[in-house]
C-alpha cells in the first residue's frame, strides 16, 4: 500500500490557523484535500496532526470530510508521522505532504511516486535539487526506512524536519532526485505568512471555478506570480 501523510498543525508562529483559513469558502486544508483525491497513485491518506489541544478544530474538520486522521506529539513530528503509518497497517511506501503547500500538484506527486518505485528507491523527493516551486514539494520513502528513522533519529533537527535522517546518509540509502528540465526553484508558492496566503487566493479566484484540478502550467501562465524572497 502507498499511504499519503499529510502534515498539519494550527500553532504555526508565522501565521497561526493558517491551513484553516477560509479559501473560496473552505478551509484551506478542505483545498488542498481536494486537490490529493486527483492524485492516481496514493492508494490511502491521513492527516497527522497533534493531541494539543490547538489542533481539535482541525481534527474535527478533516474528520467531518471523512478523513482519517491521527493525532501524535506536538514536537516530535518524526514520531508522530511514523506513528500515523503504523496505524495503517500493513504500508510499504510513504509519500510525505505538508499542509502549508494548497497549490499542491496531483501530477508532480504521482510522478515522484512513479520515479520512486522504477527506481527501487528508499527515499526519492524534488525538494534536494530543487526546480520545482517551493509549495509542491513531495517526499517518498519506504516504510522500512521510515521505521529505522523513527527508531535511530536522535538529533532534534531529525525529528523535527522528519527526512534528513535520510538525505543525510546517502551512503545507508538508495537516495533518488526528481528534478524537471525548467528551473522554477525561485517560485514560492507555500503559505508562511499572510503574503503568501494572499497570493494563493489569487490564484484559486482565478483558476478554481473554470478548472479545479488547475496544475503548475496552469499557475505559471498567470500574469501574476510570486519569487522567493
Amino acid at each position: 500500500m502507498i499511504l499519503a501523510v499529510l502534515q498539519a498543525r494550527t500553532s504555526s508562529t508565522r501565521l497561526p490557523g493558517k491551513v484553516l483559513r477560509p479559501l473560496l469558502g473552505e478551509p484551506m486544508i478542505g483545498r488542498h484535500l481536494e486537490r490529493l483525491a486527483r492524485c492516481t497513485t496514493l492508494d490511502r491518506l491521513v492527516v497527522a496532526t497533534s493531541v494539543d489541544a490547538s489542533d481539535d478544530p482541525l481534527a474535527a474538520y478533516c474528520e467531518s470530510k471523512g478523513v482519517v486522521v491521527f493525532r501524535g506529539a506536538l514536537e516530535d513530528v518524526l514520531g508522530r508521522f511514523g506513528a500515523a503509518v503504523a496505524a495503517q497497517g500493513s504500508v510499504e511506501h510513504v509519500v510525505r505532504l505538508t499542509a502549508d503547500c494548497p497549490l499542491a500538484d496531483p501530477a508532480v506527486i504521482d510522478a515522484c511516486v512513479r520515479l520512486h518505485l522504477e527506481r527501487g528507491a528508499d527515499y526519492t523527493s524534488n525538494t534536494l535539487e530543487r526546480t520545482y516551486p517551493d509549495g509542491l514539494d513531495v517526499e517518498v520513502v519506504t516504510a522500512n526506512a521510515l521505521a529505522q528513522a523513527v527508531d535511530e533519529a536522535t538529533e532534534p533537527f531529525e525529528r523535527e524536519h522528519v527526512t534528513p535522517f535520510f538525505y543525510r546518509r546517502p551512503d545507508r540509502f538508495r537516495i533518488v532526485q526528481m528534478t524537471q528540465d525548467r528551473d522554477l526553484a525561485d517560485r514560492r508558492w507555500t503559505v508562511d505568512t499572510a503574503e503568501d496566503f494572499a497570493f494563493v487566493e489569487q490564484v484559486y479566484a482565478a483558476l478554481f471555478e473554470a478548472d479545479p484540478g488547475f496544475g503548475q502550467d496552469a499557475v505559471l501562465a498567470l500574469p501574476f506570480e510570486r519569487i522567493a524572497a
